[in-house]
């Protein structure tokens, strides 16, 4: 059992930078493949970025060059640090977790957090 707490959100203008952590609990953190979604105001959940266990990101093309994932495992925490954000950026944004990578890329980790609220004031 993996429990994901997120943190971090907030309000910004437009410009500004802030930075999410996820906490995990479990022994086991440094075997999931951790990843960041979003879900927009009306619209659906999406991929933003993962980070394998060992270090590989990946990254939806709307946020390359602007975000970054990073994963600190004897913290059992990741980030992601957010720059340049504009109003497309306004959606609450959740931390997952699977071993299995193929579920990440498919929407359908295991583990989620609850959430945390960016919004971006244009």
């Amino acid at each position: 059992q993996v429990q994901l707490v997120e943190s971090g959100g907030g309000l910004v203008q437009a410009g500004g930078s802030l930075r999410l952590s996820c906490a995990a609990s479990g022994r086991t953190f440094s075997m999931y493949v951790m990843a960041w979604f979003r879900q927009a105001p009306g619209k659906e959940r999406e991929f933003v970025a993962a980070i394998s266990w060992t270090g590989t990101t990946y990254y939806a093309d709307s946020v390359k060059g602007r975000f970054t994932i990073s994963r600190d495992n004897a913290a059992n925490t990741i980030y992601l640090q957010m720059n340049n954000l504009n109003s497309d950026y306004t959606a609450v944004y959740y931390c997952a977790a699977d071993m299995r990578p193929g579920l990440i890329t498919r929407g359908l980790p295991e583990y989620w957090g609850r959430g945390t609220q960016v919004t971006v004031a244009s």
